[in-house]
């Protein structure tokens, strides 16, 4: 590693480091159709099955891949953003509602638009760029003033108060083997409703990306001269950076994030086109432009204000135990069930000929 980062320097092995997991997850993601909202509708619908499956085994095999990791001390996370900066249990909550009812209008988490725009669709490309935009202005634009207001409601200081270990007074065994046997009962529970193992073995797969994310950022920090943030896998942040790239200059310091983003869109394009999946999908009667605006809108602003998006929030910072992270992602799935269900209940629009 020191001789690499000492031949291309650290943005550029960090950019690589970012390509190759968003790679992992893109195919990953696209295998085993992992999506929260698919999960969240089977549960509002009082189904719960395969769907569900894929979420939990994936969400697991992260917790489980991380914690593991950390127990035998091969990772230290304490100086991740989400763990040792001061963080918005207010944003958490409103941000995580408003994410999750944007999930349900736009029929998708921002991880779920990037990998479906590589098949073709046109609906998650469109939603994807408002979410894209509504984020940036969210973090430095007009809406920045509106969303430091309400993440200043209710703050809590980093370091131990972030951390769910610490509030809970469990130790990172204890997490470790709870996570492990949560993850065996996942695959049972996929195994019941008939998930193909290859399936299962493609959602263990994306939280196994989250993991490398932590594994690779954490790695490279150990060695750099400079100041190398640890992270891993999240979207509406690094969507917006390689937007504002792709715009504004081509001479952007590469990171991380800028290499995720286009690694998860060639890894869900190659695995699609060799699925022979790829094709164009638009906008369709029973699909409104409006709805997946305003849901990308929602989803834009909403993964800022909580933290990150349902992957950025719920799963790299629930791997690591961060608890606005298991707030914002609780109320994500708050937010989207309640949202179903009144979409659900709702009567039937007439549409004129």
């Amino acid at each position: 590693m020191d001789a690499l980062i000492d031949r291309f320097g650290d943005p550029a092995i960090l950019c690589a480091a970012g390509f190759f997991v968003g790679l992992l997850f893109g195919a990953a993601a696209l295998l085993s159709k992992f999506c929260l909202r698919a999960a969240v509708v089977e549960v509002a619908e009082g189904r719960p099955g395969p769907r569900l499956a894929v979420w939990l085994v994936a969400f697991f095999a992260a917790l489980s891949a991380v914690q593991a990791s950390v127990l035998i001390g091969a990772l230290d996370t304490s100086g991740a953003r989400q763990l040792a900066t001061t963080g918005s249990l207010s944003g958490a909550i409103i941000g995580g509602l408003m994410f999750g009812v944007g999930m349900i209008l736009a029929r998708g988490c921002v991880s779920r638009l990037l990998v479906l725009s590589a098949t073709g669709n046109l609906r998650a490309i469109v939603t994807g760029l408002v979410v894209t935009i509504v984020a940036q202005a969210a973090l430095s634009g007009a809406l920045a003033p509106v969303r430091e207001a309400l993440a200043l409601l209710w703050t809590v200081p980093g370091g131990t108060a972030r951390s769910l270990t610490t509030m809970l007074d469990v130790d990172v065994p204890h997490v470790t083997t709870l996570s492990g046997l949560a993850l065996l009962a996942s695959l049972a529970f996929g195994r019941v409703h008939r998930v193909p193992v290859f399936n299962l073995a493609a959602a263990a797969a994306v939280g196994f990306a989250v993991f490398l994310g932590w594994t690779a950022t954490y790695t490279i920090a150990q060695v750099s001269f400079e100041v190398t943030a640890v992270q891993s896998v999240t979207f509406t942040g690094p969507s917006a950076d390689t937007l504002m790239a792709l715009v504004t200059t081509p001479s952007v310091t590469p990171s991380f994030g800028l290499g995720l983003v286009p690694g998860v869109f060639i890894g869900a394009l190659l695995t699609a086109l060799a699925k022979g999946e790829a094709r164009i999908q638009r906008f369709e009667a029973d699909t409104p432009m409006e709805r997946y605006l305003i849901g990308g809108v929602l989803m834009g602003f909403g993964s800022m204000l909580a933290g990150g998006c349902a992957v950025g929030a719920g799963m790299a910072g629930g791997s690591i135990m961060a608890l606005t992270a298991w707030v914002a992602v609780a109320c994500m799935w708050l937010g989207a069930l309640l949202t179903h269900r009144w979409i659900a209940a709702r009567p039937p629009v007439a549409r004129s000929a």
